[in-house]
């Protein structure tokens, strides 16, 4: 049952920090940032959380014993999860498979129940996740979907509560604010207070390439949607709440913009912000530095940088989706996502333990590891099957060297092999060990190679 006083933590939620940026070349502009990554649950979606949870109980929509449930790239259901689960509520909600490992862990640590989805469907589309939250809501009794790209109650918190915050912390002077397009509750809401306000102020919108919004907010055209890997903004269609008219500008940023612009924020503000922060500081700084006169400026950390510590701060992940820049050779040295010259293998030594090996093949998600003398000789291979077989009869054998268990006799390939070769080398069922006389370049595996076909669709 909800319990029946208010929850203290939902009075922490907004009169979130605006702070100037100080490091990075505004141009004539000041740019101001509106931390929101500042709330309870890491996200300005904790506003139309608490907005739609309480709306929904003063009109009967939600009551004791209900469940709420939600269709959420993430950060709205962290918003109805905090308020929800602390009011007592069953929290249902279903997201798209692109989501970031730390918030659907963050979701299923404050008891909401996730459904993850299809991410590579559109609308009208039954495995979508938006038709998969509204068949849940009509079968699971006493079910509230807070809906909320059509829920009015979304873009009223931000007309009432980020809206005025922004205004107040900006001494009510503001020349443009720029925004992202999710569910448009944040763009609408803004619209509809400085329309009262402030009627000349630019709302600027930042879009990821793939989103179907740019387009239309510039020429009135629904495109064909693509994807796009930053979470939260962007969409395949255009919410019916969405107010565009005050868009004076919008901006189409790539994944990798978005993404080196999230690094840059920390590297030089110490602002750990997501990615779709990324992308509304992409268009933030190139709106200002195209302004041929002084304005005030005011954008948005989205949520916190923790929940996508697994991507956007993650090299590896960054290299994996070719999303990080390094030196390309031309050859199989391309394929290997971990590469010696780079200083990214993983690697044991034959005098280390099978626990040693288990433990690094754990921490760094692989299945097998090649085992270097000090770090730089390729003496032999060690892999899962390896470890166990040594262990399994008893397990005081972790403690046994390397190099008792490891493969020694190593079949390897030269960087400028075929791929024909290097599948010819994974349907062996081995690891291919890349190595000429150049040295050891690194191993490819079967993930390896399906990254890279991956990389180079068209």
């Amino acid at each position: 049952m909800p319990n029946d006083s208010r929850p203290a933590v939902l009075e922490l939620i907004g009169n979130t920090p605006l702070v100037r940026v100080s490091r990075l070349d505004t141009g004539p502009c000041t740019l101001f940032l509106k931390l929101e990554s500042q709330n309870p649950g890491g996200s300005i979606k904790d506003r139309i959380g608490l907005a739609m949870i309480d709306a929904a109980e003063r009109d009967g929509r939600l009551r004791p014993g209900g469940t709420i449930v939600e269709a959420t790239a993430g950060n709205t259901g962290l918003g109805l999860a905090l308020v929800g689960r602390a009011k007592g509520y069953r929290v249902v909600l279903v997201v798209p498979d692109k989501m970031s490992t730390e918030k659907v862990l963050h979701l299923k640590a404050m008891g909401a129940e996730v459904h993850i989805t299809r991410s590579d469907v559109g609308k009208g589309h039954p495995d979508y996740y938006q038709d998969v939250a509204g068949r849940l809501a009509q079968e699971i009794p006493d079910a509230f979907f807070a809906d909320q790209f059509n829920n009015p109650a979304n873009p009223l918190a931000h007309e009432c509560s980020t809206a005025p915050e922004i205004w107040a912390q900006t001494q009510h002077d503001l020349d443009a604010i720029v925004v992202g397009v999710g569910s448009a509750g944040t763009l609408t809401g803004l619209t509809r207070f400085f329309r009262r306000l402030q009627p000349n102020l630019a709302m600027v919108l930042a879009d990821p390439v793939g989103s179907v919004v740019a387009e239309y907010s510039r020429s009135g055209t629904l495109g064909t949607p693509g994807s796009w890997a930053v979470e939260g903004i962007g969409e395949d269609f255009i919410p019916s709440i969405a107010d565009l008219s005050s868009v004076r500008q919008a901006y189409s940023i790539s994944d990798e913009e978005s993404f080196d612009h999230a690094r840059q924020l920390l590297r030089a503000e110490g602002i750990l912000g997501g990615s779709s922060t990324g992308t509304l500081l992409a268009a933030a700084l190139r709106y200002c530095r195209e302004q041929t006169e002084p304005k005030r400026v005011v954008s948005f950390v989205c949520d916190t940088g923790t929940r996508y510590l697994s991507k956007v701060y993650n090299d590896q992940w960054m290299t994996d989706q070719g999303l990080l820049a390094r030196k390309r050779y031309g050859d199989l040295r391309d394929l290997i996502a971990r590469r010696f010259e780079d200083g990214r293998v993983i690697s044991v030594g034959p005098d280390d333990t099978l626990l040693t090996a288990f433990q690094r093949m754990r921490l760094a998600d692989v299945s097998q590891l090649p085992v270097l003398v000090n770090g730089q000789r390729l003496v032999g291979v060690i892999d899962e099957s390896d470890i166990l077989l040594g262990v399994h009869q008893d397990a005081s054998h972790f403690h046994m060297s390397v190099a008792n268990a490891m493969t020694d006799k190593l079949e390897t390939l030269p960087a400028s092999a075929s791929l024909a070769e290097l599948q010819a080398e994974l349907d062996r069922g081995l690891v291919a060990i890349i190595e000429d006389a150049a040295g050891f370049h690194g191993v490819i595996t079967r993930v390896d190679l399906l990254n890279h076909l991956r990389r180079v669709l068209p």
